[in-house]
C-alpha cells in the first residue's frame, strides 16, 4: 500500500456495527446490464432512496463495433434502497411524450418544498455515430410530487445547442446549473435562475479548460466541489463561492480497482453527502473482466459502484478497493 492510501485508510471512520458493507457492484441492471449516469434522491413518502439512471442497452451485439445505437433508445431505469447500499431494480420511469423522445440520458434531481425537479437530457432519435447530424441534445425540466408521475415544465433555453448532463444547486436566493456544452468544445459552463425555469448563462467562459462531461456539484466540508468525468478518471474542482474553481492535482478513480467488476476507470458520478461523510456512486465499464476475453461486446456493459470520499489536507481522496460500510440517513424536511 502506498503512503497516500495508508494515510487515507487512517483518515476513514470506523464503520458502525449497524451498517453493512456495500456489495461490488452496488447495482447492476438486470435487463440490459448497462446502468450509468446515476442520480440519487430520497423518496420522502416511500422512505426509500431512489436511483435514476441511464439504462444503456449494453447487451446489444451490433455487427459494426463503431455503432453506438446501444447507447441510444435508452430509458431511465429506477432502483430503490432502504440504506443506499443495497439496491433493487424497480423498472423504468414513465415520462410525458410531449417533452421527451426515444433517447433519455443523465437525469439530475433536486427536491424543494414538496416538489421533485428533474432535468433530463433528451436526444431526438437513435443515432449510430457520436455527434451525428441532428443529434443535438437538449435539457428538459420535469416536476413531480411523488417521483412517479411527471409533468413537463419546459426546455432549458440558452444561446447554445448540444447541451447535456446538468447538475443544479441552490445558491443564496437563486440556483445555478452546470452543464456540458458540446458547442464549447465539450467543456462545463454555468447558468443561473431565480425560479428553476428561466435560465441565463453565467458568463461565456467554461469553469475549467479541460474537456469533460457529467459534472456533479455538492457542498462538503465547508467547500463547494465539482467532480467531472474527463475520460481518464474524475477531475475534482474546489470553490469557496461556486464561481471561482481550483483544480485538485490528478484525477480520482482514474486507476482501475482490484476487485471484480471495478477494474476500469470510474465515470459520470453522483455524490450523496450524509452528515460528515460523502459517498460517490460511479459507473464502470466491464472491459477488463474475464468475460470480455470471449465476448467482444462485454466492454459495453456498465455497473454502478460506490466508495467513500475522504477530505484530507484540503482535498478529496478515495480508495475504491476499501470496503465501505454505511447506512444513508433520511434528509431533514
Amino acid at each position: 500500500m502506498n503512503s497516500f492510501l495508508a494515510a487515507l485508510a487512517l483518515a476513514l471512520p470506523l464503520a458502525a456495527s449497524a451498517a453493512d458493507v456495500a456489495p461490488k457492484p452496488v447495482f447492476r441492471d438486470p435487463v440490459f446490464d448497462g446502468a450509468a449516469d446515476v442520480s440519487i434522491v430520497y423518496d420522502r413518502a416511500a422512505k426509500l432512496w431512489k436511483m435514476f439512471y441511464t439504462n444503456r442497452r449494453a447487451t446489444m451485439k451490433l455487427p459494426d463495433p463503431k455503432d453506438v445505437e446501444w447507447v441510444h433508445g435508452t430509458a431511465i431505469g429506477i432502483a430503490t434502497s432502504p440504506d443506499g447500499a443495497h439496491w433493487r431494480y424497480q423498472g423504468t420511469a414513465d415520462f410525458p411524450k410531449a417533452c421527451t423522445d426515444v433517447t433519455l440520458w443523465a437525469p439530475e434531481i433536486y427536491y424543494e418544498d414538496g416538489t421533485y425537479h428533474m432535468w433530463l437530457t433528451i436526444v431526438p432519435g437513435i443515432f449510430h455515430r457520436w455527434g451525428g447530424p441532428g443529434a443535438d441534445g437538449r435539457i428538459e425540466h420535469l416536476t413531480s410530487t411523488d417521483l412517479s408521475t411527471w409533468k413537463c415544465e419546459g426546455t432549458v433555453k440558452l444561446d447554445t445547442g448540444r447541451m447535456i448532463d446538468p447538475t443544479v444547486v441552490k445558491l443564496g436566493s437563486g440556483y445555478r446549473m452546470w452543464y456540458k456544452d458540446e458547442r464549447a468544445g465539450s467543456r462545463i459552463l454555468a447558468a443561473d435562475s431565480q425560479d428553476l425555469r428561466t435560465w441565463k448563462k453565467h458568463g461565456d467562459e467554461p469553469v475549467n479548460p479541460t474537456m469533460g462531461e457529467g459534472p456533479k456539484v455538492f457542498r462538503f466540508k465547508g467547500y463547494y466541489w465539482m467532480v467531472v468525468d474527463v475520460w481518464k478518471g474524475l477531475m475534482v474542482l474546489r470553490s469557496d463561492d461556486a464561481t471561482h474553481w481550483t483544480e485538485q492535482p490528478g484525477y480520482i478513480l482514474g486507476e482501475p480497482g482490484h476487485h471484480a467488476t471495478d477494474r476500469a476507470k470510474g465515470q459520470h458520478a453522483d455524490v450523496v453527502v450524509d452528515g460528515d461523510r460523502a459517498f460517490i456512486y460511479y459507473f464502470v465499464h466491464q472491459v477488463n473482466e474475464a468475460e470480455a476475453a470471449t465476448d467482444p461486446r462485454w466492454n459495453q456493459r456498465t455497473v454502478i459502484q460506490v466508495a467513500e470520499l475522504v477530505f484530507k489536507d484540503g482535498w478529496l481522496g478515495v480508495d475504491r478497493d476499501r470496503d465501505v460500510a454505511f447506512r444513508l440517513t433520511a434528509p431533514t424536511p
